[in-house]
């Protein structure tokens, strides 16, 4: 098995850099549409769009930080892996289908928004069991 602290580490930071990332696409559109494979030209946010990702993007940027806090106490704060994995990554991941179903992307999972959020779960599952494990 993997050494448990480095590889809580590696999970707590990718999941922050990924909702940093998620939060700068909240604020700034035109990154937005390249990620999401939107039609850019028909593509104009409305205030009431803006406001929406403004709010999602504090919750991301909140979310950021907490990994980084967890990654302080790796093994005692173990548990917002989980928590991210599940009610956090499966959420963002449905809420595409939506998304589609709305008309508002022509593809419900790009490759990259079907196989990233799967990858995630995978990666912050296995490092909380990984550290489950005694070491001898």
């Amino acid at each position: 098995m993997l050494d448990r602290v480095p590889m809580l580490r590696i999970a707590y930071w990718t999941g922050a850099v990924l909702d940093a990332l998620s939060a700068f696409a909240m604020l700034y559109s035109p990154f937005y549409v390249s990620v999401n494979l939107a039609d850019a030209a028909n593509f104009v946010p409305g205030a009431e769009y803006r406001y929406a990702m403004a709010h999602g993007a504090a919750l991301m940027i909140g979310w950021t930080v907490l990994l980084i806090w967890a990654d302080r106490k790796p093994l005692e704060r173990r548990g917002v892996l989980i928590i991210t994995a599940f009610p956090v990554v499966v959420g963002l991941y449905l809420s595409r289908w939506v998304l589609f179903r709305a008309g508002m992307l022509p593809v419900a999972f790009p490759l990259a928004g079907a196989i990233l959020p799967a990858l995630l779960c995978i990666l912050f599952v296995f490092a909380y069991v990984n550290s489950l494990r005694r070491t001898e």
